[in-house]
């Protein structure tokens, strides 16, 4: 999330949206996996152009429900007095529904951003802001009921570790989030609802880490290395080696990374597609993009 800073800046003018944005009474039947969507190769595709990445407008941090029929995703307009907001969609008849904001405190937070659905409990973790204030911000989750999710409540940290961000777990409830101040990527075991201790994960950069559904690797952004006049971020990936230490960074390659941001990325519980925003609209307003994930385990192999 490394553009946030313009984001509060004056609203972008309607005439940037060139896809379609769909009215409830007119949106399309979108029926399977994915939201409907053809799956992408090693290129990377914008995810549902016109229903999800929608021009103007900045989505990131997308996270689906382990049996894949829900979705949740971070929006955010520019301008003053917008602030991040989660929306999602689900399957209902058959159909996914229009996607719509998600509200999980019923307004009581500033805002909610970074949505994970958990893959080992039956939770959802997102970041939020109780106050105006930066200091408040923290990790809180919702706990799926019968009739919907809980009221949200916020995860202890112990010791606390100031602004926390990106939190995420693999299907052994290893856990990882990002320290934003000291820009530093900690690990957790999560046992009966409880964190273990957390402890910075001994590699050399990166924030916004998201630990892959086996635990064998690990994403990050970080800023572009071999050219000091760029400052845009690139996607980099952790092997998990068989002492449990983490590989050299490895930049994915060139069809990922542009001279344009990348950041956030995600990859679904099944391991297939790694998501991410690319920061390529005017303004470096962020869309979704989505490809297989064979590009990073050729890279593997490739070690």
């Amino acid at each position: 999330m490394k553009r946030l800073k313009p984001i509060f800046a004056a609203l972008v003018s309607a005439t940037l949206f060139s896809h379609p944005v769909y009215a409830d009474d007119n949106f399309p039947h979108l029926q399977g996996p994915w939201f409907g969507q053809q799956t992408p190769g090693s290129i990377p595709q914008v995810f549902a152009p016109g229903l999800i990445s929608i021009e103007g407008r900045y989505e990131f941090g997308i996270s689906f429900s382990p049996n894949l029929d829900e979705l949740y995703f971070t929006t955010l307009y520019k301008g003053e007095g917008h602030n991040p907001e989660i929306h999602y969609s689900k399957i209902e008849d058959g159909f996914w529904t229009k996607p719509k904001k998600a509200d999980f405190s019923n307004g009581k937070l500033v805002y909610e951003l970074l949505p994970h659905v958990s893959i080992a409990e039956d939770k959802l973790y997102f970041s939020g802001r109780l106050t105006e204030s930066r200091e408040s911000n923290g990790i809180w989750y919702v706990t799926r009921k019968q009739e919907g999710w809980s009221k949200p409540e916020k995860l202890e940290v112990k010791p606390e570790k100031g602004r926390l961000s990106d939190f995420n777990q693999g299907k052994s409830g290893e856990v990882i989030f990002t320290n934003m101040p000291e820009r530093k990527v900690y690990a957790a075991k999560s046992i009966n609802g409880q964190l273990s201790v957390p402890k910075p994960l001994d590699i050399q950069f990166g924030v916004h880490g998201f630990l892959s559904p086996e635990q064998d690797y690990l994403l990050v952004n970080a800023r572009h290395h071999d050219d000091e006049y760029r400052r845009d971020s690139d996607l980099f990936v952790y092997f998990r080696q068989p002492d449990k230490s983490w590989s050299k960074p490895i930049r994915l390659g060139d069809q990922i990374n542009t001279t344009y941001s990348e950041t956030v990325a995600r990859v679904s519980p099944d391991g297939k597609y790694l998501f991410f925003g690319r920061y390529n609209e005017p303004d470096r307003i962020s869309n979704i993009y989505w490809v297989s994930t064979d590009v990073i385990y050729d890279l593997k192999n490739e070690l």
